[in-house]
Order: structure tokens, then C-alpha cells, then sequence
């Protein structure tokens, strides 16, 4: 982004780390972060239903991994709750990196305000190229999640602000309300990269629905945009489902025939605490299973590629 349209836009000062997470519901359906906290350099390429994502990192960092995304999360939120009060937003966010290392459950310590300044690195070196939500006259959106980013530091040395500015597309996602959900502030508590992946496919479809969601194995792991071979990611859905890790889901495998299906359903049927229960047909257009419909995701590795 041209510095002259970024002093253009009004900074939009996030003064607290209070603010119930939001999720962006494409960023919850497609692939487009690497689930393994190892360099990942392989594209994720990705295409059903005439959608595309194709997502490509440089060498010397990486794609932006999952746990790079809880920034996304962070900014969504405190872009909707400022909205719901009233208040302006805009692209261009100002804070202090303590409050946003807080608000994502990390630690504050040098070594964690390093590793922030990675993930910005990586969010703005990773490039997405998606047809989604592009009217009918455009083909293709490229960008990167986070034009650019800067801090301000004391005379010491220490960090004391920092600016980023935010993707349009993922802006204008996130300000449509239609297009955010509210997530449970738990997930950031997740450890695993196939985990926090799965929570947010499961946010997004089984939502608040008594009869939840199920998929196919083979789909969900043309979801992830895995690296894994099918056989290490179905032993990997088989083992989330004994440990029982995702908050709010519970998870149960069966049997189809020749197919495994991993069900998907909330254990806890509360109030919706913000937003309005997702679809019950989902993406399938057909039925509660999901089917794929897509072409393969990134690069097939020989080896099993894992996410913790």
C-alpha cells in the first residue's frame, strides 16, 4: 500500500484487549493458514463449487500458520464491538502489543514480542489470491492479510506501540456482519494447529444446531489445505475424537460403508451469546454431510506433516 493512501486513513485506537473474539466465516470454511508451526513454503491451491484459494508463501518466512490468525481474530472483534457501540473503525488499527498478546492468552515476556513481530512478517508476506465475494466483473482478489505494520519504542528500546493495517478484503468481511462469528474465547487456549482448525470448521457449520454436522474424512482434509497424506489426517481426526478437545463440540466417528464420518455437535446449547446460528445446509447445498467437490489441496508430503 502507497504511504500517502495510508496517512489517508483514520486510525482506528484500540485502548483495552477486551473484546469478545470474532471469526470471519470464509477464514472458517477454506484453507488459507498453514496448521503446522514448522515452515510451510508449499502453496495451498484449492478450488470447489467455483471457489478458489490459492495461498503462497516466500521462502524466508513461511505462509502465516493458524496461530498467526488469532491477530485476525483479535482485530475482527474490536472492529464489531466498536461498530455495535457506535464508534468508527477503519483499516488502519493503532495499539499496544501487550494488549493484544493478553487478549490471545500468550505471554508478554521479549521473546513473546519477537515472536508477535514474526507473525506480522509472516501475515504480511503470505499472498492470497481467492475469487470469493468478488462481484460478478472480477475474477481474482490478491493480497496479503496485513499491508503493513510498524512499532514505536521507547528510548530503551522497548516496544510500546504498534500499527498495522489491515487487508480491505478482510476488512470488508469483517465489517459485514452477515460475514463474522463470535467464537469462544477458549479457542485461543488450543495447542494444536488440526485442532484449532477444526474448532473453526465446526464454529462455522455445526454452529448452534442440536443436530450439528457431519463430513466425510476425505472432505475435511481437502478443507485443511493439510499437508498430511489422507491416512495420517484420519488418524489424527480418530485421536481429537478420544481426547474430546474442542470447546463447546463434541466429536463422534462412524461408519459409512466404506466411508468415515466424523460428526460433529455442540455440547453445550446455551443462548447465542452474539451472533445468529449458521445455515443448516452449509456448503454441501445437499445434505448435513459434507461431500467433497474439490480439487486436491497444496502439495502432497510423504510423510506425516503435524500441526502441534
Amino acid at each position: 500500500m502507497h504511504a500517502d493512501h495510508v496517512h489517508r486513513l483514520d486510525p482506528f485506537i484500540i485502548a483495552t484487549g477486551k473484546a469478545s473474539p470474532r471469526d470471519q466465516r470464509d477464514l472458517m470454511e477454506r484453507p488459507f493458514f498453514s496448521l503446522a508451526k514448522t515452515k510451510r513454503t508449499s502453496p495451498i491451491l484449492y478450488e470447489a463449487g467455483g471457489v478458489n484459494v490459492e495461498v503462497f508463501a516466500v521462502a524466508e518466512h513461511g505462509m502465516a500458520t493458524i496461530w498467526d490468525a488469532d491477530i485476525l481474530i483479535w482485530a475482527a472483534g474490536h472492529v464489531v464491538e466498536a461498530q455495535n457501540q457506535g464508534y468508527a473503525t477503519s483499516r488502519l488499527l493503532r495499539f499496544t502489543p501487550y494488549h493484544l498478546l493478553k487478549a490471545i492468552g500468550r505471554e508478554t515476556g521479549s521473546r513473546d514480542y519477537r515472536l508477535l513481530k514474526g507473525a506480522l512478517t509472516r501475515l504480511q508476506s503470505t499472498v492470497v489470491r481467492t475469487s470469493i465475494r468478488q462481484g460478478a466483473h472480477w475474477r481474482r482478489h490478491q493480497f496479503s492479510w496485513i499491508n503493513e505494520w510498524k512499532e514505536r519504542t521507547t528510548p530503551d528500546g522497548r516496544v510500546e506501540g504498534m500499527e498495522i493495517v489491515l487487508a480491505d478484503w478482510f476488512y470488508q468481511g469483517v465489517t459485514d456482519r452477515s460475514l463474522v462469528l463470535a467464537i469462544d474465547p477458549a479457542y485461543f487456549r488450543l495447542r494444536g494447529g488440526f485442532e484449532r482448525w477444526l474448532y473453526r470448521v465446526a464454529r462455522k457449520h455445526a454452529g448452534r444446531q442440536q443436530q450439528g454436522w457431519a463430513f466425510e474424512f476425505g472432505h475435511l482434509h481437502q478443507k485443511s489445505g493439510s499437508l498430511m497424506r489422507p491416512s495420517d489426517f484420519a488418524i489424527q481426526l480418530r485421536r481429537l475424537t478420544a481426547r474430546q478437545p474442542l470447546p463447546g463440540y463434541s466429536l463422534a466417528v462412524r461408519r459409512d460403508r466404506q466411508r468415515e464420518i466424523l460428526h460433529i455437535s455442540p455440547s453445550r446449547l446455551g443462548p447465542v451469546p452474539v451472533d445468529s446460528a449458521v445455515n443448516t445446509i452449509g456448503t454441501s447445498h445437499a445434505s448435513p454431510i459434507g461431500i467433497s467437490h474439490a480439487r486436491r489441496t497444496g502439495l502432497r508430503s510423504q510423510r506425516t506433516h503435524r500441526s502441534h
